[in-house]
């Protein structure tokens, strides 16, 4: 008899159970057998990512609020554009926020791929609108005001403020974004 292993596969009747991450603990093991990334601040459950998801939903709700307030905003198609994809950013980044808030209070870990890949892929969704809409409204106001020379009888003004904050919580959108998708690509 020779002392190689020979290659075969004998299955096993045994179930393991599952260890929770207080039962490793017990144990004097680690909570989990893969290798966990510390927290970042600004990945899903965090402080960090609970204020960028509140200046979120605040511009978003702002732009809306400022374009809304305007009677002539309906007549002009990259304004309702605006408002849609907005409407849209808020109700987004306030679920988020929620459940971030949720995440802090129970102190739970929200780093499962699956739901990171739902977040990447709406804030990728949400934020790709939201940049539409507010270079689209940009435009629009460039040509109002400065080609058409006709601000005294348009709200350029708001129009100018509502596209700033829609590109502000742009800017706020894409931390969120490029961390759920790091986290992603490195896992």
């Amino acid at each position: 008899m020779s002392s190689r292993s020979h290659p075969a596969v004998h299955p096993l009747d045994i179930e393991f159970p599952q260890l929770t991450e207080g039962a490793a603990a017990d144990n004097g093991g680690p909570p989990d057998d893969r290798v966990r990334m510390k927290d970042i601040q600004g990945m899903p459950g965090t402080p960090a990512n609970l204020a960028l998801r509140l200046f979120q939903f605040a511009f978003a709700a702002i732009s809306v609020s400022v374009m809304a307030a305007t009677s002539d905003f309906p007549s002009v198609t990259a304004f309702r554009y605006l408002v849609a994809a907005l409407s849209l950013q808020c109700l987004w980044s306030l679920s988020l926020a929620m459940i971030d808030i949720y995440a802090l209070l129970v102190k739970r870990c929200l780093r499962n791929p699956r739901i990171v890949a739902l977040f990447t892929i709406g804030d990728g969704i949400t934020s790709t609108l939201t940049f539409a809409a507010a270079c689209a409204s940009a435009g629009i106001t460039v040509l109002i005001g400065n080609d058409f020379n006709n601000c005294s009888q348009n709200h350029c003004t708001r129009f100018e403020t509502s596209t700033a904050m829609a590109f502000v919580s742009w800017f706020a959108v894409s931390p969120s974004f490029f961390l759920n998708f790091w986290y992603l690509a490195s896992g």
